[in-house]
C-alpha cells in the first residue's frame, strides 16, 4: 500500500512537471494581456516630504492600502486603506473608488489626487477631503504647480484655474492659431505648451500661428459618407508654422508678449524662468539647426536684454532642454551641450561666461535629475559605466567629484529623499525583471525594498544574449539575441530580425529582456532566433556616431545592418535562407530600404507605419537631418524608396494606419501604386482609424497577421 502510495505521487509530480513543459505563451497574452506578463511594482512609490519615509500602494491586499516605510525600519505602517478613502468619499457625495488612485504628496500630512477634473486635498491628520481646484470637463494639457493652480487648454485656448475660479487667458477664434500646447511638433525636448514662474506669479505659454501651414487630408472613414478632416503637417522644404511666446501675469491679468523677432520661422525652445521671476531664458535655434542662441529677456517689457551666448555646428545642433537654475540662485546655471562630441553638463554665470564644464568623457549624460536643497550637488543619469547601462551620479559642484549612486550595471530609475541622504532605486538588467533598493548617498545598500519574479519564466525558460559586432570602418556595433526554446547548436534556425536604426531610440540595453516586447519571446518560444542591432545614427553613443548619417539617411544604417545579417548568416544555427526582418516607423522605413536596397539579404519583411520618401516627412525632424529637400536634392533621391521598387524580391508586407498624422499614409500609398505600376507583388493591410501605432484591440489583430506572415513563410 505503502509502495502504491508513492508510485502514484511520483505520477503525479511527474505529471505535474509534463504540464509545465508544456505551458505555453498565447498571442492574445502578448499583445492584449501583455501588462501582466511585466515584472511586478510598486506602485506609486515616492518619498513623503520632509521624512524618511516612503510610501507605495500596497496592491496585493483586500482592500488597496497606502503604506509607508522608514529608512530605518523595514515594517510597514498603515496610513490609508481604499475602504476608508471610499467612505470619505461617499460621505462627500462623490464615487467609490475600485483602486486606490495615483496621489501626490503636498506635505507629510497631506496628498492630493485627481477624479475627472477635479483636484482634491486629503489631510491624514482629520481624514478630510477638500475640493481645491476644478477644470472644464473638455480640459486638457493640464499643468498644475500647486493644488489651488491649474493651467489647462479646451481646443486652442489657454484657461487658468484658480480656486475654482476660470481665467481664459487667449481667446484666438482661429482653430489654427494654438496656445498653451506643444509645439514644433514636440521636437528639442518639448512637450508641454505652459510654463509656470517659480512663485506661480506668472505663466509663460507659446502660441502657434499654423494659418500659413498646407492642410493635410486625415479621412475619417467612421461617417457616412467618409468626410476630411484635415491636420496642418508642414512636410520638409515647406513653410511651417510661426510661433510666439506670452507671459500672462496673475495679478494684472495681462499678456506681455517676447519679442522674439526673425526670421519667425526660427524655433523657440527651452523656455526657463530665472529664480527671481524677472527673466524667461529662450534658445533661439535657425530653421537650418546648425545654429543656437541662448537669449534672455525682461519679463517686464518682452524684450530682450541679452545674448548669453551661441552654439554652431557643420551638421546641426540639438537643444533638448534650456538652463537649469538652481531655485533659489540666479547667479549660476548649468547648461547641457554636445559641443566636445558627447552629450555633457556645463557650468555658466549669469551673464552667460563658461565657469567650467563639469563632465567629460567618451560618455553621454542622459538627463539631468535636480540639485541638492543647497545647490551643492547636482544628480544625473549618464552612460558612463557602460553604453548599454543608464546609471546614477551625484557630482559636487565645488570639486567635481563624481560619486555613482546606483550598482554599476543595468538600466536605473531613482527617487531622492527630501534630505538628499537616501535613494530609492528601481532598475533591471538581462537577468534581474526589477529590483527596488533603499540605497545611501554614497551608493551603499541600505536593504532590499523589492523584487519582482519573472513572469516570462513560468512560460519559457529564454536566454538572451547581449554582444557586439564590427562594421567595415572598425565601429563597435551592439546587439541583442534571444534564443530559440529548447536551442540546439546543431540545428538551423530561422531569424526574426527586428529594426529601427534612427536617431534618439537605443535598442539593446542592459535591462529586462533587453528591450524586447513580450511578443518577441513568444517567437523565439515559436522557434525564432531573434534578433536587434543598434546602427550608427542611434542614440547615446556620442555625436559623430549619431551625425555619421546627416544628409544621407538609410545609407550608412544599411551597411551596419548588412554586417550584422551577414554575420547572422555566418553562425552555424542560422537558417541563412529563412530571415525575415520587421520594423516600425523608422524601423519601417529600414525595413523597406533592407528589402529594397540590399534584396539579397531578407526573404522576407513587415514594414509599419514607414516612412518611404523624406520629402512627404515633416520639417522639424527631417530637416535636423537630411537638410532640405532644394538643398539636397541627391541625398532626397537616395533615400527615396520609390526608386528601388522594382529591386524587390523577397515578400513585403506593408501596415499602415489610416489617420497616421507623423508618418502620413501617403507614404506607402505610394509605394503600393509604383509597386502596381510595375507589376511587383506586394502584400498590404491598412488599419482603418488608427494613428502611428495600432492600439486596443486591433492589436492582436496586427500581430496575428505578423506572426502569421513570418510562420508561412519562413518556417
Amino acid at each position: 500500500m505503502k509502495r502504491l502510495k508513492m508510485l502514484i505521487l511520483i505520477f503525479f509530480i511527474s505529471l505535474t512537471q509534463i504540464l509545465a513543459q508544456q505551458k505555453q505563451l498565447s498571442l492574445k497574452q502578448v499583445t492584449l494581456e501583455a501588462r501582466k506578463l511585466y515584472p511586478g511594482n510598486l506602485n506609486n512609490l515616492s518619498w513623503i516630504p520632509s521624512s524618511n519615509e516612503f510610501s507605495y500602494i500596497k496592491n496585493n491586499g483586500n482592500p488597496e492600502t497606502l503604506v509607508s516605510q522608514s529608512v530605518e525600519d523595514s515594517s510597514e505602517k498603515v496610513i490609508l486603506d481604499l475602504n476608508t478613502l471610499n467612505k470619505i468619499l461617499i460621505s462627500s457625495k462623490l464615487d467609490s473608488l475600485n483602486s486606490f488612485p495615483q496621489i501626490e504628496w503636498v506635505d507629510n500630512s497631506n496628498f492630493r489626487f485627481w477624479l475627472g477634473k477635479k483636484l482634491y486635498d486629503y489631510n491624514l491628520k482629520n481624514n478630510s477631503l477638500e475640493l481645491t481646484n476644478t477644470v472644464n470637463d473638455e480640459a486638457e494639457n493640464i499643468d498644475y504647480p500647486t493644488n489651488y493652480l491649474a493651467a489647462f487648454t479646451v481646443k486652442n485656448n489657454l484657461f487658468i484655474a484658480s480656486r475654482n475660479k476660470i481665467i481664459q487667458v487667449t481667446n484666438d477664434n482661429n482653430e489654427n492659431i494654438v496656445n498653451g500646447q506643444a509645439v514644433h511638433r514636440n521636437e528639442f525636448g518639448i512637450n508641454k505648451g505652459t510654463f509656470w514662474s517659480p512663485n506661480q506669479n506668472y505663466l509663460a505659454f507659446y502660441r502657434m500661428d499654423q494659418t500659413m501651414v498646407t492642410d493635410y487630408p486625415i479621412v475619417d472613414f467612421s461617417e457616412r459618407p467618409a468626410k476630411v478632416k484635415p491636420i496642418k503637417y508642414p512636410m520638409a522644404g515647406m513653410t511651417s508654422h510661426q510661433v510666439t511666446i506670452g507671459v500672462y501675469n496673475l495679478k494684472t491679468k495681462k499678456t506681455v508678449w517676447l519679442q522674439t523677432g526673425e526670421p519667425k520661422d526660427q524655433y523657440l525652445t527651452g523656455i526657463t524662468w530665472s529664480p527671481d521671476e524677472k527673466y524667461i531664458y529662450i534658445v533661439h535655434l535657425n530653421r537650418d539647426q546648425n545654429h543656437l542662441r541662448l537669449v534672455r529677456y525682461s519679463v517686464k517689457t518682452g524684450l530682450a536684454v541679452k545674448t548669453l551666448f551661441e552654439e554652431t555646428n557643420d551638421k546641426y545642433v540639438e537643444p533638448e532642454s534650456g538652463p537649469i537654475f538652481h531655485e533659489k540662485d540666479s547667479n549660476i546655471f548649468l547648461w547641457l551641450s554636445e559641443r566636445d562630441g558627447w552629450n555633457h553638463i556645463y557650468l555658466y554665470d549669469a551673464n552667460g561666461n563658461m565657469i567650467r564644464q563639469l563632465t567629460k568623457g567618451n560618455w553621454e549624460v542622459t538627463s539631468f535629475d535636480g540639485f541638492d536643497k543647497r545647490g551643492l550637488n547636482i544628480y544625473f543619469y549618464a552612460t558612463k559605466d557602460g553604453a548599454l547601462n543608464s546609471n546614477y551620479y551625484k557630482q559636487s559642484l565645488n570639486t567635481a567629484e563624481i560619486t555613482r549612486i546606483s550598482n554599476g550595471f543595468g538600466s536605473h530609475f531613482v527617487k531622492v529623499s527630501s534630505d538628499a541622504k537616501y535613494f530609492l532605486d528601481s532598475f533591471s538588467s538581462v537577468n534581474i525583471p526589477r529590483n527596488i533598493e533603499l540605497l545611501k548617498s554614497n551608493g551603499e545598500k541600505v536593504r532590499n525594498i523589492f523584487s519582482s519574479k519573472d513572469p516570462m519564466k513560468e512560460f519559457f525558460d529564454y536566454k538572451i544574449k547581449i554582444s557586439s559586432i564590427k562594421n567595415e570602418e572598425g565601429t563597435e556595433l551592439y546587439y541583442k539575441m534571444i534564443y530559440p526554446e529548447n536551442f540546439d547548436s546543431t540545428k538551423k534556425y530561422p531569424v526574426l530580425y527586428y529594426v529601427y536604426g534612427g536617431p534618439h531610440v537605443q535598442l539593446v540595453t542592459d535591462s529586462y529582456l533587453a528591450g524586447y516586447r513580450p511578443w518577441f519571446v513568444y517567437m523565439a518560444q515559436k522557434g525564432y532566433l531573434v534578433f536587434t542591432l543598434d546602427s550608427r545614427g542611434s542614440a547615446n553613443r556620442g555625436l559623430k556616431f549619431e551625425q555619421e548619417t546627416f544628409r544621407q539617411l538609410g545609407t550608412k544604417e544599411i551597411e551596419d545592418q548588412k554586417t550584422a545579417a551577414n554575420f547572422l548568416k555566418s553562425l552555424p544555427f542560422v537558417d541563412a535562407d529563412n530571415m525575415g526582418v520587421f520594423g516600425w516607423s523608422y524601423g519601417g522605413f529600414m525595413t523597406t530600404s533592407l528589402m529594397t536596397r540590399t534584396p539579397e539579404l531578407f526573404k522576407i519583411g513587415v514594414a509599419g507605419g514607414a516612412v518611404i520618401d523624406w520629402s512627404y516627412y515633416e520639417v522639424m525632424y527631417t530637416e535636423r537631418y537630411m537638410d532640405t529637400p532644394q538643398t539636397n536634392p541627391e541625398g532626397y533621391k537616395n533615400s527615396s524608396l520609390l526608386n528601388y521598387v522594382d529591386n524587390l524580391k523577397g515578400k513585403l508586407l506593408l501596415v499602415h494606419g489610416t489617420s497616421d498624422p507623423v508618418v502620413v499614409w501617403q507614404h506607402t500609398l505610394m509605394f503600393a501604386e509604383k509597386a502596381a505600376h510595375l507589376g511587383i507583388p506586394l502584400d498590404y493591410f491598412p488599419y482603418v482609424g488608427h494613428q502611428h501605432g495600432v492600439v486596443g484591440v486591433d492589436t492582436y489583430h496586427l500581430y496575428d497577421k505578423i506572426t502569421e506572415y513570418f510562420d508561412n513563410n519562413l518556417k
